[in-house]
């Protein structure tokens, strides 16, 4: 049963603007559902959507916190190094006869907070080697994808803590119906405008062709050289499948690959950072040759140093995004403790895997050319914030002329 403090009428624009803007489904396509048992009112809502499409199948995976929390209290130790790859495996099967993939996001980001951070570290890593096979699949956009959020109540909570549960769900649905569009009576053409706009600034930078980006501000000189062929992405984009889908809802940003070679200089985060439970704020870190050779952290400098040490591309960047100060994510004040919105909020930079779409005529490039341009593997991918109203940013053209892109926050 939907709490009565979430707007029925917005729920369900939201899981039609899920299937109809953020998948784009086709007839005959399965569907691929993930979700917190929470989220349960929009996964039916996406259902019904989804089947009204045309959907050839709709099949949800549930998640449940409590039975996630009942293997840190109870599980042997050896569990912690496992994974269940038959179901990755089986969902990359899914995806390779070209089923559709939605998440919902909802859970509550410190649910792990409480319990051995070794324990959370060996969980995500074994997850993070076991979902591999599918994971390649979302990374190289072989097919439609789509992550919506639902305003779960321990999320709700954690946002607004000043509020009984009613009202802080009330102002989590607000938050996220407004920064999903879907407040107002015909969000599909709201969306059609808005990926009509992220779409100029996506092409001036695609014929720029800048051969980097130099990021300066408070803690931060920062020099990112982009990819070799590298392409600018942004709202809608095509996948390999040919459908024209919003893999992120909501959206601000127009994104493309870094060089993992060539990123030199410090960085500091402009917002915390909330990963498997824990905050990691005030980051400061230091790229020598693309990889990070010193990381700090005022508060969970350990889980950093974790995260750091994933793999070898961990230390290196996959993603930098652009994200103008006055976003209305931004404009709202509010930390979500959710990457989806919080990276909407400002620009951001994402250590670990890169993105084969962001490269000219990446839908036909091997993964191994992919790396010989400078493209970034990992089993990571993680967004933190480095943009805020004192960051300016210079594209650097190939003879080293200066291009204003952002200037105290704003596109130039």
């Amino acid at each position: 049963m939907t709490s009565p403090a979430i707007d029925p009428a917005k729920l369900d624009r939201l899981a039609e603007v899920a299937v109809r803007v953020g998948l784009n489904l086709q007839p005959g396509q399965d569907l691929l559902l993930t979700a917190p048992t929470a989220a349960l009112p929009l996964v039916r809502l996406i259902a019904a959507h989804a089947y009204k499409a045309g959907a050839g199948l709709v099949t949800p995976f549930l998640a449940d916190e409590e039975i996630a929390l009942a293997r840190y209290r109870h599980a042997p130790d050896a569990s912690f190094d496992r994974a269940a790859g038959w179901l990755y495996e089986g969902m990359a099967k899914a995806f390779s006869q070209n089923t559709a993939r939605l998440a919902i996001v909802g859970d509550n980001p410190m649910l792990l907070s409480g319990e051995d951070p070794e324990k959370v570290a060996r969980a995500n890593k074994a997850n993070s080697m076991a979902y591999k096979p599918a994971l390649e699949k979302i990374a190289g956009f072989d097919i439609n994808w789509n992550i919506v959020a639902f305003p779960g109540s321990a999320w709700a909570k954690l946002v607004f803590p000043g509020n009984d549960e009613a009202g802080a769900v009330r102002k989590l649905a607000d938050a996220i119906f407004s920064a999903s569009r879907v407040d107002g009576d015909d969000p599909v053409a709201a969306w059609a405008a808005h990926n009509k706009a992220l779409a100029v600034r996506r092409d001036w930078l695609n014929g720029e062709r800048f051969s980097a980006l130099r990021f300066t501000g408070p803690g931060t000189d920062l020099t990112v050289g982009l990819a070799d062929g590298h392409e600018w992405q942004g709202g809608a984009s095509t996948a390999k499948n040919g459908i024209v889908c919003n893999a992120n809802i909501p959206t601000e940003e127009v994104f493309t690959t870094p060089h993992a070679l060539r990123v030199e200089g410090h960085v500091s985060s402009t917002k915390p950072l909330s990963y498997q439970g824990t905050l990691i704020d005030d980051i400061s870190v230091r790229f020598e040759g693309g990889r990070i050779v010193e990381a700090k952290a005022a508060r969970g400098e350990a889980v950093l140093n974790k995260v750091l040490d994933t793999d070898e591309g961990a230390r290196r960047l996959g993603e930098v995004a652009l994200v103008p100060h006055s976003s209305p994510i931004s404009k709202s004040g509010i930390l979500f403790y959710n990457t989806l919105f919080d990276e909407n909020a400002s620009c951001h930079i994402a250590l670990g895997q890169c993105y084969a779409k962001c490269f000219v005529g990446g839908d036909k490039l091997t993964p191994d050319q992919i790396a010989a341009q400078g493209g970034n593997t990992s089993l990571i991918h993680i967004d933190w914030m480095i943009g805020s109203d004192k960051v300016d940013i210079d594209g650097v053209r190939p003879d080293g002329g200066l291009v204003p892109v952002f200037r105290k926050g704003e596109w130039a």
